[in-house]
């Protein structure tokens, strides 16, 4: 194995919150070996006054990432598995997704202390369209106002902007030390996170080399849920463009999985819930989509 290691990732905050703490898995793992990071600057950290669905969506933060990876210039990259495409660059691949946090979305305000206790006509801050999609499915009277930026510059946007709150991911909050500000951890009645939320993904060349030295530091259990999410993320289509959300949840043997699918504005809206044996998931996904497709029919005939 190579003594020096490099690990590519974007320059934000979270972003290299998280790769500090792969970094340091990968050091007690291999203390012999030097890990190296390498800020590579992406599209999504170059266009801040544009929603990321109308600059490209999935993707965003990764093509400059996954290029670096394509020309040996780093030997890893750190991801939010969120923003990873479904559908990866050919060579590419996920060599190991760490446990999960919590994947749900959070409630931040310094006036309410729940989304439902919110004033009619409350201003509510989020640059994704699938949260503004299904917090306007929950409540019309919201004024969906739309912003982006790290954890910290969202917390002074509310105050500056007088919002009376915000939609964060609870694990951003967490790992940058924000999660006193969290007012409510939004159920997934109200709210499905999209696919990945809440987990970090090291991607890396297809080479057996790099593939055992990121063994060990795979969560199955996570990286399994993750999987099934981003199959139906595939199958279904559309990447940040459409509002989507897809969670699922294993315990033991059985599977939960949750899909929330609608239009920007909330009034086209559809959710799914299924249960079963994981080991069934191969038939469970065909029959989630088939569902979704003929919901998406009967709405766009009436």
């Amino acid at each position: 194995m190579k003594k020096t290691l490099i690990v590519g990732t974007r320059g934000s905050k979270l972003a290299l919150k998280q790769t500090e703490i792969v970094i340091q898995s990968l050091e007690k793992l291999y203390p012999e070996s030097t890990f190296s990071i390498k800020i590579i600057k992406t599209t999504g950290d170059t266009v801040w006054d544009k929603p990321l669905h109308l600059i490209g969506g999935k993707g965003l933060f990764v093509k400059e990432i996954e290029e670096a990876l394509l020309k040996n210039e780093i030997d890893m990259a750190v991801h939010s598995m969120k923003d990873l495409p479904a559908d990866l660059e050919n060579g590419l691949v996920i060599g190991a997704v760490l446990e999960r946090e919590d994947s749900k979305d959070v409630f931040i305000s310094s006036t309410y202390e729940s989304l439902t206790d919110t004033r009619e006509g409350s201003r509510i801050g989020t640059g994704s369209t699938r949260r503004k999609s299904q917090i306007l499915h929950f409540r019309k009277d919201f004024e969906v106002v739309p912003f982006r930026g790290n954890v910290d510059t969202r917390i002074k946007k509310m105050h500056s902007q007088a919002l009376d709150g915000i939609i964060l991911a609870y694990a951003g909050v967490k790992r940058m030390g924000f999660e006193g500000f969290i007012k409510e951890v939004l159920s997934l009645e109200i709210m499905v996170p999209p696919s990945g939320q809440g987990a970090i993904g090291i991607e890396t060349r297809d080479e057996t080399s790099l593939l055992d030295l990121l063994k060990p530091l795979n969560h199955e259990n996570t990286f399994r849920e993750i999987t099934i999410e981003r199959n139906l993320q595939s199958m279904i289509g559309g990447g940040c463009q459409v509002p989507l959300g897809i969670n699922a949840k294993i315990t033991d043997h059985m599977i939960t999985l949750h899909v929330a699918l609608g239009s920007e504005n909330g009034d086209f809206f559809m959710k799914e819930v299924c249960t079963g044996d994981v080991k069934d998931v191969n038939n469970m996904l065909p029959y989630v989509l088939g569902v979704i497709k003929e919901k998406q029919k009967c709405l766009s005939t009436d």
